[in-house]
């Protein structure tokens, strides 16, 4: 059993915040509480250079500012480092100087292909999603786009995407149960997440379970909580759940 003080949220972020280069220009989207607070916790902890980009615009800005539920919002001008706005993210992923984005999608298959478009066939849907948006420039451009999801079923991981937003570029994709890596053009388990096992991902993923050997995902450490606490006292991270 896992402790009660650990939770799925906090192991997701840390797992996050781990995968952050010092120095690193990282960008997270709209409601990305999880990123936004790895982010943070980086900076704070073993990636202090790293720099902080989002959608208002906001350089690096100070979580002291996080009193509500926002990703997006003015809280993230307001005290920060500086101004790089949407449409210069953009132009730096172009450039391929964008070194880290954090995105997400509603499904995923084998072969990393991301839908944020529609479920079912494309002309008759069943739902209608937003859309790629920015996901669709940035994911392919990224040097490393790192995508998460809060479930992790057979209707998210499927064998096939209903429709095709964005393909290609993935490297990990963190849910609450397990990291998947890409590897060869393939999802392959990385590690699962204690309190999780092999059995149940297979069991709510809908194509096959590759891996070279089962490792599990490091628990948060106890400075890690800390510095959480004091980053995210709104727990803004697990607003998901």
């Amino acid at each position: 059993m896992m402790e009660e003080k650990y939770r799925v949220c906090d192991i997701m972020v840390c797992a996050m915040a781990r995968l952050i280069p010092d120095g690193g220009k990282v960008f997270h989207g709209v409601s990305s509480h999880m990123p936004m607070i790895a982010l943070m916790l980086a900076k704070a902890l073993y990636a202090p250079r790293a720099v902080h980009l989002n959608i208002p615009g906001g350089v690096d800005p100070d979580p002291a500012r996080l009193k509500r539920y926002t990703s997006a919002g003015a809280e993230l001008l307001e005290r920060s480092a500086g101004y790089f706005p949407l449409m210069e993210v953009f132009d730096l992923a172009m450039r391929g100087e964008l070194d880290m984005a954090f995105l997400s999608g509603i499904q995923f298959d084998l072969h990393g292909n991301v839908n944020a478009s529609v479920i079912g066939d494309y002309h008759k849907p069943k739902v209608r999603m937003p859309g790629g948006a920015g996901s669709a420039v940035l994911i392919p451009t990224a040097k490393r786009a790192v995508l998460w999801r809060t479930k992790h079923d057979k209707r998210t991981f499927v064998n096939q995407v209903d429709f095709v937003t964005v393909k290609g570029n993935v490297e990990r994709i963190i849910t609450p149960l397990c990291i998947f890596k890409m590897e060869n053009g393939e999802l392959v388990l990385e590690s699962i997440h204690p309190g999780s096992s092999l059995e149940e991902v297979r069991k709510n993923t809908g194509f096959p379970i590759k891996f070279s050997q089962v490792a599990y995902t490091p628990l948060p450490s106890r400075e890690e909580l800390s510095a959480l606490k004091r980053i995210d006292p709104g727990d803004f991270r697990n607003i998901e759940f």
